[in-house]
């Protein structure tokens, strides 16, 4: 005798990942994709960005690979951007002793950026989810002060760099050091909406 398939109530919560998440820019100048697996915490990505020339950016494209520890922490993160002036690379990866080692535009680092478990990616709204993810924001009411490693888009220029995230009444309040903004996000932590910056379509 065999056993009934399975129904759709039955299937593990996490039968839905691997999946392509995707937002535009609500100025309509850039679009980001993103294949995302998840393991528990861990979270594997390969995205890509397009972007239109406007006032706060050249016309660029960029691609990026990310894989996070078992707690969600970043642990490698590869980007390549190319402009008309050419393409540029940077790679960063967080060791056991928590010592981030970055190697951008031909300069070599070695730093803690203050105790940073996070890279932040500007322009990017996938990359929000991961401190939202590894605090439990989704669920929790709580504030929290993240030291990230914060890279700019299209130069690839890296630095050190603090992101608040607090519960609003409608949300996850978010302080960049280029944006303020109340956004929402979906029952796993992925940005649904970040107003000034991108929906999810």
């Amino acid at each position: 005798m065999t056993n009934p398939a399975p129904g759709p109530e039955s299937q593990p919560e996490e039968s839905r990942w691997p999946a392509i998440l995707t937002w535009v820019a609500h100025n309509g100048m850039r679009m980001e994709s993103v294949r995302v697996t998840l393991n528990g915490n861990r979270i594997r990505a390969a995205g890509r960005m397009i972007g239109a020339a406007c006032d706060d950016h050249p016309a660029f494209s960029a691609s990026y690979d990310l894989v996070t520890d078992e707690n969600g922490a970043t642990k490698r993160l590869s980007l390549r951007t190319t402009t008309n002036a050419g393409e540029r690379h940077a790679s960063l990866a967080r060791d056991n002793e928590n010592y981030w080692l970055v190697d951008a535009g031909g300069s070599h680092v070695r730093a803690t950026f203050a105790g940073a478990l996070d890279v932040d990616v500007v322009l990017s709204p996938f990359f929000n989810t991961l401190p939202i993810r590894r605090f439990g924001l989704q669920h929790a009411v709580e504030d929290v002060q993240v030291p990230v490693v914060y890279v700019r888009l299209p130069d690839l220029l890296v630095q050190e760099a603090n992101l608040v995230y607090s519960s609003a009444a409608d949300g996850i309040s978010v302080l960049s050091p280029v944006s303020s903004a109340t956004v929402t996000v979906d029952e796993d932590g992925f940005l649904l909406d970040y107003p000034g910056l991108a929906r999810r379509v």
